[in-house]
């Protein structure tokens, strides 16, 4: 294996080996992960190509030091991270060459990127997909939905930039009128930036997704289980965001993991990836519904798990790069985070974003427990607003009940003071539901 001897998990803190990570990204994605990683003592560099274009230059400032040219470092680190799709060829070409890689492989990269390709894969290992029926054309999808009435989802497919990825549309006719309506209305514009997409047929259910680590051999447990909020407003209103806040909790293997992400271990390991890989999911009284693959750490879903793991990443992210088992130590119970953004976030546009950049961040009490990093940096050690998304903070809590979880979650929220700061309020609030029904179904078992 790449990058020396095996060394024990259990050593003490002060034995532990201090490490060299480089973190490789499109944009300002995974800087919470990596600061974190920095404070357990390791050396971190980031690479952010979005910076080329000014978009991300400030973001991290104070925090992490960043880099210009993440090839010219890769000698330099014991432990390479690539925090997105679209890297997996040279993840691939690191990996051949002895190094240490967590993320990316090409066949990982086609099951996200590739919604055609990943139905597949799902349907050839036995998961109970949904019909789906992809597109390059949107007079064709149109011609379709006219010819095939039904409720459709409309989702992007292959490489489109972050802000547009969550950009869906669920039909509440049975007919699909409605959304025969809005892409007639807005196929010149949507075109423009989403080339490829899918159809998808619609099933009612609990969303939820199964997910875990994969060390190149094995997957790592306990796995997670997560339940996503996606719309900006509470009670599932709005735009589509990438994602508002989430629920989780670690758990052995159940019937949902086993069913769907479970499956995955042979074509992973053939495949050499490494990392966090998770398959969303679509749950009711008659089965399984997996809709799509998640290769690489989630957003803001990594910054959740801090909140309930015990062991430290740094120390994690090392052994399994290195195709080690690794004993994940986690909390019991649950964890919430939920996303605390500004204008004008969920959108791009300069112009409003001018007037939240460099807004101070304040905290009534000098305690940032729970508080994950968004587009942030710190200047004359005062938390500010960079980058120009308004995707600021990510504010977790844990309990052993999802109430409890919820209460810490949105009273560390309420130490924070930020201009018109914009949260939802229900985050974890459907788990009393959520959780009855997939006990009846017998999924969590």
């Amino acid at each position: 294996m790449a990058n020396g001897q095996t060394e024990k998990n259990n050593l003490t803190n002060t034995e532990k080996p201090k490490r060299k990570f480089l973190f490789i990204s499109w944009e300002s994605l995974s800087g919470d992960l990596a600061w974190q990683i920095k404070k357990e003592g390791h050396e971190v560099k980031v690479f952010i190509k979005n910076e080329g274009n000014d978009k991300d230059k400030d973001v991290y400032e104070g925090f992490l030091d960043k880099v210009d040219d993440w090839k010219k470092h890769t000698d330099w680190a014991d432990v390479i991270v690539f925090d997105d799709i679209g890297f997996g060829k040279e993840a691939d070409a690191l990996r051949k060459s002895g190094k240490a890689v967590v993320g990316g492989s090409t066949y990982t990269d086609r099951l996200e990127d590739d919604r055609e390709f990943g139905q597949a894969e799902m349907k050839r290992l036995g998961m109970l997909t949904l019909a789906s029926f992809d597109f390059d054309n949107y007079d064709t999808a149109l011609e379709f939905i006219k010819n095939n009435p039904g409720r459709y989802v409309y989702k992007p497919s292959g490489f489109v930039p972050s802000d547009w990825r969550g950009l869906l549309f669920i039909a509440k006719e049975e007919d699909g009128k409605d959304l025969y309506e809005v892409l007639q209305q807005n196929k010149s514009i949507i075109s423009k930036k989403i080339k490829q997409f899918q159809l998808q047929k619609f099933v009612s259910g609990v969303e939820v997704g199964m997910s875990a680590f994969f060390n190149g051999n094995e997957f790592i447990t306990p796995i997670l289980i997560a339940f996503e909020h996606k719309r900006l407003f509470p009670g599932e209103l709005g735009p589509m965001t990438g994602e508002m806040g989430t629920s989780m909790f670690w758990a052995e293997p159940n019937k949902l993991f086993k069913e769907t992400t479970g499956r995955m271990a042979e074509d992973l390991k053939k495949s050499g990836y490494v990392g966090y890989i998770d398959i969303n999911c679509i749950v009711n009284g008659r089965g399984i519904y997996p809709l799509e693959f998640t290769c690489r750490f989630g957003y803001p879903t990594i910054s959740i798990q801090q909140e309930g793991v015990l062991s430290e990443w740094g120390e994690f992210l090392y052994e399994i790069s290195n195709n080690r088992p690794f004993n994940l130590k986690t909390k019991k119970g649950f964890q919430v985070g939920i996303v605390c953004v500004t204008p004008p976030f969920p959108y791009d546009d300069p112009s409003e974003m001018e007037l939240y950049k460099d807004l101070s961040i304040l905290f009534k009490k000098p305690n940032i427990d729970g508080i994950h990093l968004g587009d942030v940096k710190i200047v004359d050690n005062i938390w500010r607003v960079a980058g120009s998304s308004g995707y600021v903070l990510i504010v977790t809590g844990h309990g052993t009940t999802m109430e409890e979880a919820r209460k810490q979650a949105y009273s560390r929220i309420d130490n924070i003071i930020l201009l018109n700061m914009i949260y939802r309020t229900d985050i974890g609030a459907s788990w009393g539901e959520d959780s009855d029904k997939l006990q009846t179904w017998g999924y969590l078992y």
